[in-house]
């Protein structure tokens, strides 16, 4: 039986550059050597493709130089290669730009495709489209750079209606990057400017009357997909931010969720609904808001290509689903083939 060829792109051009660089290697790590011929191939933050030949040094690094050779006719040419894994995370990789490259090239890839990719990056789009099928949400408003930077007092006071504390998050981002919480207007005014650093489309979202827990699930599959177990992220800073996320220590994971069994249930239910109502594809975690007092539930993001380290949440909760790591990695690129057919 040969083996598959398998192409796993990551770094990329967004903030979240480093982290596409340790899923990666903890992918290379896992994948049985019997099964596959691998070429990891890194995307600079210009944007410019290493030749393999230097990968294993900027996976080394942790991150990748500037500069590089354009080697873009890999990726083009369909008979180099069985399947693409893009563990890219962030725009230029998770929103459907590269996605459509290898649509265009023919290629097999793992995870969701153009549309389903796009739709999940933009967290405006998103909440648009799952609040037609009335999944629970916590209130929200976009605004632009435009509309701030041309009346900005007028903003502050259209945002008021939701309430404080607000959280001011760039649209198409991933792990906590540019994401402030602000208690009064002043605040926000500032959380605003700074999310406007890396986005012209910012969600301002109310928050959740109580405490919430945060809660998270695994999907994986294409059209008849499963949802793992339940787990649940804890920690002692105001919000899950970028440092709390990737700072050893600062959040711990429970896995199962220590919630009713209903709940479970609940959470598993709403997001294998999401995941089809976006055309989701391979794998995604979904997560969502539990008030324990009032017993709401609010789906808050739908990642496309999570986090994907052996500590990640996405491969413990598969683990704790019977899953092993190596397995988990053989599946998707599985489910990848499928899509061809």
């Amino acid at each position: 039986m040969s083996k598959i060829r398998l192409l796993v792109l990551c770094g990329g051009q967004s903030e979240e550059h480093e982290v596409s660089l340790s899923s990666a290697k903890s992918v290379l790590e896992a994948l049985p050597k019997d099964r596959f011929e691998v070429t990891p191939v890194v995307i600079t933050r210009e944007g410019k493709w290493l030749p393999p030949s230097e990968t294993p040094h900027a996976l080394e690094r942790g991150s990748a130089p500037s500069g590089g050779e354009l080697v873009l006719s890999q990726a083009s040419s369909a008979a180099g290669f069985d399947v693409v894994f893009p563990l890219l995370h962030g725009p230029m990789g998770e929103d459907g730009t590269v996605q459509g490259l290898l649509r265009l090239a023919g290629i097999p890839f793992v995870g969701s495709s153009v549309l389903a990719s796009s739709v999940c990056m933009d967290k405006i789009m998103m909440k648009s489209v799952l609040a037609t099928y009335n999944i629970p949400q916590v209130a929200y408003q976009a605004v632009t750079h435009h509309e701030f930077s041309s009346h900005p007092e007028k903003i502050i006071d259209r945002l008021e209606h939701l309430g404080y504390p607000v959280f001011v998050k760039p649209a198409n981002l991933g792990s906590s990057v540019g994401i402030s919480k602000a208690k009064n207007p002043e605040e926000l005014r500032a959380a605003l400017r700074f999310a406007f650093q890396f986005d012209r489309r910012v969600i301002v979202e109310a928050s959740t009357k109580g405490k919430p827990r945060e809660l998270e699930v695994a999907i994986l599959g294409n059209d008849n997909p499963k949802a793992s177990p339940v787990g649940e992220l804890t920690f002692d800073s105001e919000f899950y931010d970028y440092e709390t996320k990737y700072t050893a220590g600062r959040a711990e994971m429970h896995i199962p969720a220590n919630v009713p069994a209903e709940i479970s249930a609940q959470v598993q239910a709403m997001a294998l609904e999401s995941y089809k109502i976006l055309d989701c594809a391979g794998l995604a975690r979904i997560d969502f808001f539990y008030v324990p007092e009032s017993g709401e539930l609010y789906l808050n993001e739908l990642n496309t290509i999570p986090g994907f380290t052996k500590t990640s949440m996405y491969p413990k909760l598969w683990e704790a689903g019977g899953l092993s790591y190596a397995e988990l990695v053989s599946r998707l690129v599985e489910l990848a083939l499928e899509q061809r057919n």
